[in-house]
């Protein structure tokens, strides 16, 4: 991977941050995508336009996976290949919630070595390369150390806490929420939370680039039954995901029914 993929990451999420400002709070266009897909808004699209000209003209031979770009087979033979969600959250931004993300992610045979998920209402970045840690604007952040499953804070929707995903009595835990999947992954890389689960099937360009973060800060992100994650797949979907410190995330799937 060319040792400034992680310069034009950033780059790139700070210019679609600049776009996403011009939006928010002004009542964007928004509506439903096919297939109950949720909503996008003029934001998302212009955003995605701007990375795709950006990215791609800056590597022509990456493949290209987007929330909000029409899917191409031709990505599946692509080495290296960028995995973006222009907002992650865009139902907090059509809101005018501050807590939506810039999500991006260099894949090269199916592993993350770059990653950027950029918070521009929070101004909050996250960045990660394979083998040279994370950080948050700059400076190193950690995974929390803790083991203990009980009293753990724990980003999770109040519906995976239903007794049915768990075996045995539902763990007590200190529950939270975030509305991007991207920022629930740094937010557990950076030892604000102990570990996040998602029973649901996740998209790869919601988790390609916090599974990075994540495990450059000592955490480890697997499905929710274990498996290592793979990206550029061709249904490009995780079944459920799980972040966690090793000893936690062991705990958590041994739990999980």
């Amino acid at each position: 991977m060319p040792a400034n993929d992680l310069a034009l990451l950033i780059r790139a999420a700070r210019t679609a941050g600049q776009i996403a400002a011009r939006f928010w709070q002004q009542a964007p266009r928004s509506w439903e995508k096919p297939g109950s897909q949720g909503p996008v808004t003029e934001a998302d699209i212009a955003i995605d336009a701007m990375l795709h000209e950006m990215l791609s003209g800056a590597r022509p031979d990456y493949g290209w996976l987007s929330e909000e770009s029409r899917d191409a087979p031709a990505r599946l033979s692509a080495r290296r290949i960028f995995i973006v969600d222009p907002i992650d959250g865009t139902r907090a931004f059509m809101k005018g919630e501050r807590a939506f993300a810039h999500s991006l992610a260099v894949v090269e045979d199916g592993v993350p070595h770059a990653a950027v998920v950029f918070l521009p209402m929070l101004g909050r970045l996250y960045a990660g390369a394979r083998d040279a840690g994370a950080t948050l604007n700059g400076t190193r952040i950690r995974a929390t150390g803790r083991a203990a499953l009980d009293g753990a804070a724990i980003l999770i929707a109040s519906s995976a806490l239903r007794p049915q995903f768990w075996a045995g009595p539902v763990p007590r835990i200190d529950a939270h929420l975030r509305p991007s999947l991207a920022y629930r992954m740094c937010l557990v890389a950076e030892g604000r939370f102990d570990a996040m689960i998602t029973i649901r099937d996740s998209w790869h360009w919601d988790s390609a680039a916090g599974a990075l973060i994540v495990g450059e800060a000592g955490g480890v992100v697997s499905d929710r039954g274990g498996a290592p994650l793979k990206f550029n797949t061709a249904s490009a979907v995780s079944a459920g995901l799980v972040a966690a410190p090793p000893a936690l995330h062991a705990k958590i799937l041994r739990r999980l029914a």
